[in-house]
């Protein structure tokens, strides 16, 4: 990894100006840029009302230890921060996470007091404009205890270099073993644990204005509920990678289904008769 000069921020950023000011359009096709500063803020002092909420509304059993996902909800909004920024050409508003890494090196306890850096690198070009990865460390002192990459598509960007060639990630129709009914009011109770102010998945009003018939559900929401099926039957350590394959419409029922060989799972949430996946995943040790 590159030299990187590091801001220090002396709190976590609020994310509701920042998601406004992500709003902001970026006007013209030339070359996008994006921040070199990695952002840092230490000492995080955990919320256990917060982590309880969230585990309810994603399904995880209320314990001492965190899901790496909710380490995931604490690095966000120095994404924003950084997409937000003067630096940045490329709005997180307007992006699509396309999909997620991350690892938990240890359990993390709820207690834990937690350093968090986040950077931007790998900005690539794409058929449908460009593609970036945001990566996310927290420490507890000098000890990594979490890294994630959220890889995101900004539609319309413009960078140098030809597009790799990709296609979707390969799916064969499953029998999903659980049924989750989504009720309208998800994309609230998520924002509310989360953070994310999102108004696509909260508005019928935004969602039709970026294409949808109705709000969808967050995708990490998504992530959550599947990882919190699983998580019973996990190492203490362990990888999940994550693909987001289509969005869902809130209300709705989607299927859940997952397998395991070798110590390695390969899991999925669906359409109800599982046909069509919204999520892909493959957890290892």
């Amino acid at each position: 990894m590159p030299d990187r000069q590091v801001e220090l921020l002396p709190a976590m950023p609020v994310l509701g100006p920042l998601f406004a000011r992500a709003l902001l359009p970026r006007i013209g096709r030339a070359p996008a840029r994006v921040p070199t500063a990695t952002a840092v803020v230490v000492g995080i002092q955990p919320d256990p009302d917060r982590l309880a909420d969230y585990d309810r509304v994603c399904g995880f059993t209320l314990r001492d230890q965190v899901p790496p996902t909710w380490l995931h909800v604490l690095t966000f909004p120095l994404h924003l921060h950084l997409l937000g920024g003067p630096d940045s050409t490329i709005r997180l508003a307007g992006a699509v996470h396309v999909s997620n890494r991350m690892r938990l090196h240890r359990p993390v306890g709820g207690t834990e007091v937690l350093d968090a850096a986040v950077h931007i690198e790998n900005l690539r070009p794409h058929r449908r404009g460009a593609q970036l990865d945001v990566v996310s460390e927290l420490r507890v002192g000098e000890e990594l205890v979490w890294d994630g990459v959220s890889t995101y598509l900004a539609p319309g960007a413009a960078v140098d270099g030809t597009p790799p060639n990709s296609g979707r990630t390969p799916f064969e129709p499953v029998h999903p073993i659980a049924t989750w009914r989504l009720p309208p009011d998800l994309g609230r109770d998520y924002r509310r644990v989360s953070g994310d102010p999102n108004p696509i998945h909260t508005s019928r009003l935004t969602a039709r204005a970026f294409g949808f018939a109705r709000p969808i559900v967050h995708g990490m929401w998504t992530h959550a509920r599947l990882l919190a099926a699983l998580e019973p039957r996990l190492p203490e350590a362990y990888e999940i990678e994550a693909t987001f394959a289509r969005p869902v419409l809130l209300p709705g029922k989607v299927g859940a289904w997952w397998h395991e060989d070798a110590g390695v799972w390969t899991a999925a949430v669906t359409t109800p008769d599982g046909a069509r996946p919204y999520l892909l995943a493959t957890v290892r040790p």
